[in-house]
């Protein structure tokens, strides 16, 4: 059976973050569970996941500003990558940023990660290569 995809619910949470954990994705300080209950409680529909029967297989995080789409968090599990999945997953995030109202829309990628940006490339994103990201925190 297919991966269902679905906006992620506060009891999905805990999931999600071992989805993050044994998938390799970057951490980051905010892989905990306030900080996922929050962006749930925030911005409802941000968060979407693929379940298959067992359990959380993949997520993205698709948050609105009102100025612009960001996608982040784009995680499919070992045993589910090379199925379609991630494409499924992202096709969910720009419906969503769409539905909002984005009309433009980035995609924050781990630039090391090989697989990840050969991704990005192929689904046809293009690399801008004239702006930098800066964070704290």
């Amino acid at each position: 059976m297919s991966a269902l995809i679905r906006t992620a619910v506060a009891p999905d949470v805990d999931d999600v973050l071992r989805l993050w954990l044994t998938s390799d994705a970057e951490p980051t300080h905010t892989d905990n569970s306030a900080s996922v209950s929050r962006l749930i409680d925030f911005q409802p529909g941000s968060l979407i996941v693929a379940a298959d029967e067992t359990a959380i297989v993949g997520s993205i995080i698709a948050a609105w500003d009102g100025w612009r789409g960001s996608i982040y968090r784009l995680v499919v599990s070992p045993a589910h990558r090379r199925s379609g999945l991630a494409t499924r997953l992202v096709r969910a995030a720009e419906t969503r940023l769409e539905a909002v109202g984005a009309t433009r829309s980035q995609a924050v990628v781990v630039e090391s990660d090989g697989r990840a940006m050969g991704f990005w490339r192929a689904a046809g994103w293009e690399q801008q290569s004239d702006r930098v990201r800066f964070v704290t925190g």
